[in-house]
């Protein structure tokens, strides 16, 4: 322009422009200040480039108001002063102030350029401002601008970081002229909206063109490489990267690339030799990628080793983001000792007050189980953000603190610190039950009310409802708000339904699934609902469903496959449970612990230990539970020692449902001893332990131990279980502590707070029948709704051992009824009349007994021969 080309050779002029040029690369106001007078005074700010310098200072040093208040003060004004003005708005993140200024602009018809529309165009790209966006491109064709390279660049990336990929995409098939950077902007704005696979289509074509790519490109299709876990494309892209020679540049981008793709693909060593080969020029990026690496593949020792490392160094020091990459690994491994670690160096660097760590900080000692130290954290933060009360809630969730996760919650709603998806996430598993109902019907009002997307916590929502016993309300809000053909949506409910025994429900749900058209099964539904099946002995029904998997590649998945072999075991269908374990060439340990418990289940102790000789795995503790079980069935004591010494040198003796296992074991095969040493040795005691420990008593008939162990379990903190009351009072009716069975039994309502159930009047009657009190428990089974067969047969037993015939008839006669083919209880009476001499009686009930085809259960004996 003209104006702009005034030359001066003023010496007094020259020094200004060098005083002008020192002010502003020291982006310090005053000393901007300080020469606007100067050049107010000698008269210079009459020149366009000085005022326009003048602007561009007080915008590096952060003053845009100086920059507005300077501008308009400016008599004669041009298009560069006007972009510099709006420049100056846009890189002090005044986007709104720089976006009113240029339609200001337009409205006075005051012309623009493409440099005008590049500026306030990525001010709408950095604030996501879709529609202004697009009035400037409308601008720019209108204006005849749209061909301008610089321009076409800003604008795929406006797109872009829009999240509209299709309309970038259109604009770089639009031009006709491409640099380094349009190629650049397609590609990281492909990466930038989650599409790797487009991204290696951009490079590829980028490549085709012959231009092999810089640091910006090669980097990002390396981080593709990565999304898609492709560890054979990022070699090929690591050989490219070595071939036009970046790795032997300072620019460390593409080597972090590098070591995050290496590490994502789980090849911790290529990623370690690529850190290595260009040690030189990394910097705490570089240390942080490789940190990062060891962490996610759980090598856990090796990043504290780096770290230590940093920390001795002169030049490089851990920041923020090594520190909270390693203590979301502690979180993740449950390390409490290293996490403590990385709090101390925490608290030394002085970031105490960085609400990331401090957050970070308490997630990891919330999974540690340290909820004390969390909370004292949690009641240091000054300025608690969002995450931090979602981390306690969450945190108290995990720790079965539920009370306590709801009060946060409340106190975060109340202190008004916002709410989230991730808040209701977080407090709904507290609400998994019936005496918690009502406050998670009011989350969901809540949720309701401030419209929060559903899709995302109607899982949530659904597992409340069902684990509280409310499946309608679950079924009627996976119809209301999901689509049918929302797969997951259906697993959900089939497998929260399996999950909470309400199988018929879940099958119902099934048939209602596969009635819609647009929906397909899944290896999880078929999972699911093929257990419900076995749960509920529905062989036929599961055979059925066995032949809808048949008819899809979903069947021959090892996760159905292991499903049908426990649903046909519940069954009863041993020799299909053979043919599907046989069928599967894919078989792991869980398809091995399914089939030896189905072995075990069935009475098959034999053949399960002997699969077991030919395990192909390693065993777990589900494992060496079922065949400890396997050897308690059979008395194999010796067995049982063998598989005690391997559960020992696989440390697994410190597992409850192990010691359990082992007590039962040693208690069948008559070492009470063992038993004794095993539940007294045990550190971790379930409720299942100490009920085997007072069956195990009251077996070999020590009832006042097996009374003393109850009495030490309450002492503890224990709560007594059905089960519970169940071992002990069968040790009191082996013992012959009527006086004290009687007790526990009148009681156990009251002050041990279980129901009576069948198996505590089997226990009863058959202690009073021992004792010979044959009338009073005759009048307490009268005294019942509906006696099961298990409490007339405890009566029959005991009219057996003390020779009460008459009383046996009418029992047995009740029995006849009530389970007309046990054919046990006709062989009871029919000794009975033997051992009185009533052969006739006898003859009549045994031809009875042919009659109905019924016949005495096969019995064997068993060598266990090692």
């Amino acid at each position: 322009m003209p104006e702009r080309r005034e030359r001066l050779s003023d010496v007094s002029f020259i020094r200004f422009l060098r005083l002008l040029k020192e002010s502003t690369l020291t982006e310090h106001r005053k000393s901007v200040s300080a020469v606007h007078c100067i050049g107010v005074k000698i008269g210079v700010l009459a020149h366009l480039p000085i005022s326009t310098s003048f602007l561009v200072s007080y915008s590096r040093a952060s003053d845009p108001r100086a920059s507005l208040a300077f501008f308009h003060e400016t008599p004669e004004k041009d298009l560069v002063l006007c972009n510099a003005m709006m420049s100056a708005l846009v890189e002090n993140c005044c986007f709104r102030e720089a976006q009113e200024f240029f339609m200001d602009r337009v409205r006075n018809n005051q012309g623009f350029d493409s440099t005008s529309l590049l500026i306030v165009l990525s001010s709408s790209a950095r604030t996501g401002q879709l529609v202004a966006g697009r009035v400037l491109h409308g601008l720019a064709l209108r204006s005849g601008l749209e061909s301008d390279l610089s321009f076409g660049n800003v604008l795929i990336d406006f797109y872009a970081k829009c999240g509209n990929l299709t309309a970038a995409e259109c604009c770089f098939q639009w031009m006709q002229c491409r640099d380094t950077i349009t190629w650049n902007t397609i590609i990281t704005g492909c990466l930038y909206n989650n599409e790797p696979d487009m991204c290696l289509v951009y490079f590829h074509e980028r490549c085709l063109y012959g231009d092999m790519g810089d640091v910006v490109s090669l980097s990002s299709a390396i981080s593709a490489a990565s999304c898609l876990a492709e560890a054979s494309l990022g070699q090929a892209l690591h050989g490219l990267v070595i071939k036009v020679g970046i790795m032997d540049t300072p620019s460390t981008s593409v080597a972090n690339s590098l070591v995050t793709m290496y590490s994502i693909c789980g090849d911790c060593d290529a990623a370690e030799n690529v850190f290595k080969g260009v040690a030189v020029h990394m910097d705490v990026v570089s240390w942080n990628a490789i940190i990062d690496g060891y962490a996610t593949n759980r090598k856990i020792s090796e990043a504290f080793n780096l770290v230590h490392w940093m920390l001795l160094s002169e030049t490089l020091r851990p920041d923020k983001i090594t520190l909270l990459n390693l203590v979301s690994a502690c979180a993740d491994e449950m390390l409490l000792s290293e996490g403590k670690a990385l709090h101390g160096i925490v608290a030394r660097r002085g970031l105490n007050s960085d609400l990331l760590l401090t957050n970070g900080l308490m997630d990891m000692y919330m999974r540690c189980h340290c909820v004390d130290k969390a909370e004292i954290l949690f009641d240091l933060i000054t300025q608690k953000d969002l995450v931090s009360w979602n981390t306690m809630i969450c945190g108290y969730s995990w720790n079965g603190l539920i009370k306590p996760a709801l009060m946060m919650y409340k106190r975060m709603l109340i202190l008004n610190s916002g709410h989230n998806v991730t808040s209701l996430l977080a407090v709904l598993p507290s609400c998994y039950s019936s005496e918690y109902l009502r406050f998670g019907e009011s989350v969901h009002c809540l949720q309701v009310k401030i419209g929060m997307s559903q899709s995302l916590a109607v899982d949530f929502l659904m597992h409340m409802y069902i684990g509280s016993g409310n499946v309608a309300a679950a079924f009627l809000l996976l119809s209301r708000n999901l689509s049918h053909g929302d797969v997951s949506c259906w697993n959900t409910f089939i497998a929260g339904c399996t999950k909470n025994y309400y199988f018929g429900e879940a099958l119902e749900a099934f048939k209602l699934m596969m009635r819609q058209r647009d929906t397909c099964f899944n290896s999880v539904t078929l999972g699911h609902a093929i257990l419900a099946a076995g749960n509920l002995n529905l062989g036929l029904l599961g055979k059925c469903i066995h032949g809808v998997a048949m008819r899809t590649p979903v069947g021959c998945e090892t996760r159905v496959l292991n499903a049908l072999v426990t649903m046909y075991g519940r069954c009863e269908d041993i020799g299909s449970a053979r043919l599907v374990f046989s069928s599967d060439p894919n078989t792991n340990l869980c398809s091995w612990n399914c089939m030896i418990s189905v072995l075990c289940q069935n009475k098959f102790a034999t053949e399960a230990i002997e699969l077991f000789r030919h395990l192909d795995f390693l065993p777990d503790e589900i494992t060496l539970t079922s065949i400890l079980s396997a050897c308690s069935e059979l008395s194999f004591g010796r067995r049982g020692m063998e598989i005690h010494a391997r559960a020992f040198r696989l440390g697994f003796c410190e597992n409850s449902f192990i010691s359990t296992a082992l007590i039962d074991m040693y208690s069948n095969c008559g070492m009470l001893d063992s038993a004794t040493s095993v539940f007294r040795t045990s550190r971790s005691k379930s409720v299942t332990t100490w009920n085997s420990m007072i069956g195990a008593y009251g077996f070999h008939g020590h009832g006042n131990e097996a009374i003393e162990v109850f009495k030490n379990m309450l002492d503890i903190g224990m709560k007594a279980t059905g089960g519970t009351l169940v071992s002990l009072l069968t040790a009191c009716s082996h013992s012959g502590l009527v006086a004290e069975g009687v007790w526990y039994y009148v009681n156990m309502s009251a002050k041990y707070g279980v129901e009576c159930v069948t198996e505590h009047w089997v226990c009863v009657v058959d202690m009073l029948g021992r004792s010979g009190r044959l009338s009073e428990a005759y009048e307490m089974i009268k005294k019942m709704d509906k006696a099961d067969p298990g409490v007339w047969g405890a009566l029959l037993s005991s009219c057996r051992i003390h020779g009460k015939l008459d009383m046996a008839r009418e029992v047995a006669e009740v029995l006849f009824n009530l389970d007309p083919v046990n054919s046990g209880y006709y062989i009871s009476l029919y000794n009975m009349y033997v051992a009185d001499g009533r052969w006739e009686d006898a003859v009549e009930l045994r031809e009875e007994l042919q009659a109905k085809r019924l016949g005495k259960p096969i019995a064997c004996s068993v060598i266990d021969v090692v």
